[in-house]
């Protein structure tokens, strides 16, 4: 049997000791850079576990070796990093593929003949097969590359909505979805006269599937749901949804950004029409995403843009277009950032999906039963359960205290990396009766003993931010 050691140990495709370059300690807030006080510095490499801690080390131990992010303090405290629900941290596997391309074979794909050309073609295409097999496609045609899921789901929105939704259509979607799933679908409403129907909460906060279930007619012409919110923890019955879209001829858009990346999807299984995630929340580059959609649906979809690539050919007066992917990416893509994303897929692999959500699972429920254990803290979304299982993150308030100043303490004098604000549901938000909240969010490469520190952390900001002065 392979030592946990050693399986962790193969993960690593750059030396640890990259962890020594760190970078400064700049952070943006409300799109200004702030520029610290505080100096950021790598703490020293962290080794392998021994032969004796083998058993005890935890998913989290042995993976965060291959983060360099991660090994840094701040004015003593170490980074403690909770806002994987915005963006996860890359492994400098994911920093080396980036570094290679642009060293050495540097080139825009598909058409060229010569040699660097080729070989990012080739580099940039194993990225899409390895994409379709991540999520189990039937083909790799079934992939199209786009900046982020949110592209994704306005390519759908304008390709599909444009051409299939008219006055008297309604389109459903939940409350607790996120911006990005909810504007691009506003717009074509606007445009068609389709109706926007919206399914609310029940009592125990989450999205109501049975009033879903009735919203459903004859009316309705595409769903659109997330698979993980990103604010309450919660999953939806993807497949259950898709069997009662497909009764009346629906067709169901999935927000996987927030699942994608933390347990097992096939989308063979959902069953849904399109999907859509990023790659930065799954350990990959910023700047690429992708839209998986059955071909036979993509095939009738006009192009979203025009331009090069996607044409098959042009006239002075009209052209023809290519067939999927092909048809949806105008233009150079960002093929480093999809070749990067191959390589996290890789990474991801190796670990085991299964494997990282049976740990995170795991994690979240430590996040949870640690976080409602401190006085006056309130986390939206369902406790966890034999049943219910949530995500690794939570979404909190805490009494008569700005979750802004939460998170600004937080950082400022320990070192705890967390969120604040709507979290791009506003919608959601309202509907619980509030403005902000405060989201802790995790991945597999963090520890219940970083959890531990967070709830210290958290119980000595609020000390702070209550106390007289």
């Amino acid at each position: 049997m392979v030592s946990a050691a050693a399986a962790a140990s193969s993960l690593r495709c750059f030396p640890p000791s990259l962890g020594n370059r760190g970078p400064g300690a700049a952070t943006a807030r409300g799109g200004l850079v702030r520029l610290s006080s505080r100096r950021a510095r790598s703490t020293a490499g962290v080794a392998a576990p021994s032969r004796e801690a083998e058993s005890a080390a935890s998913l989290g131990d042995l993976t965060r070796v291959d983060f360099p992010i991660l090994d840094q303090e701040f004015d003593g405290s170490k980074l403690v990093y909770f806002d994987n629900g915005a963006t996860s941290q890359k492994p400098s596997c994911v920093m080396k593929t980036l570094d290679e391309y642009y060293r050495f074979y540097n080139s825009n794909v598909h058409r060229g003949i010569h040699v660097l050309s080729a070989k990012a073609t080739d580099a940039y295409e194993s990225a899409r097969t390895k994409v379709a097999n991540f999520v189990n496609a039937a083909n790799s045609r079934e992939i199209v590359f786009t900046r982020n899921a949110t592209e994704a789901i306005n390519l759908v929105a304008y390709s599909w909505g444009m051409s299939n939704l008219k006055q008297g259509d309604e389109i459903v979607l939940t409350i607790a979805e996120h911006h990005s799933a909810i504007v691009p679908w506003q717009f074509v409403s606007q445009k068609t006269g389709a109706t926007l129907k919206y399914v609310g909460l029940t009592k125990e906060g989450v999205p109501d599937i049975e009033q879903l279930k009735g919203l459903l007619s004859n009316k309705t012409k595409i769903v659109v749901v997330h698979h993980v919110s990103n604010v309450l923890g919660s999953m939806l019955p993807i497949e259950d949804i898709v069997t009662w879209s497909n009764r009346i001829g629906a067709k169901v858009l999935v927000d996987a950004c927030q699942s994608v990346p933390h347990m097992p999807v096939d989308v063979q299984r959902l069953g849904a029409d399109f999907l859509v995630a990023s790659s930065h929340k799954m350990c990959g580059p910023t700047g690429v995403g992708f839209l998986h959609g059955k071909f036979d649906l993509l095939s009738s979809m006009e192009p979203f843009l025009g331009g090069g690539e996607m044409i098959a050919d042009v006239f002075q007066d009209k052209s023809t277009y290519a067939e999927p992917p092909s048809r949806f990416e105008a233009g150079t893509p960002a093929i480093g950032e999809a070749i990067g994303l191959g390589t996290a897929i890789d990474y991801l692999s190796q670990i085991g999906m299964q494997k990282i959500h049976e740990y995170e699972n795991e994690l979240a429920t430590y996040l949870y039963e640690s976080l409602i254990a401190v006085p006056n803290v309130r986390i939206y979304g369902p406790a966890p359960c034999q049943t219910v299982h949530r995500a690794p993150l939570c979404s909190f308030n805490v009494e008569n205290v700005h979750p802004t100043d939460i998170a600004e303490i937080l950082d400022l004098q320990h070192g705890v990396a967390i969120r604040s604000g709507h979290h791009c549901a506003q919608i959601l938000h309202r509907t619980l009766g509030i403005n902000a909240s405060a989201r802790a969010s995790l991945h597999f490469y963090n520890t219940k003993e970083e959890v531990d520190v967070f709830v210290d952390a958290l119980k000595d900001t609020i000390d702070f931010l209550t106390s007289e002065h």
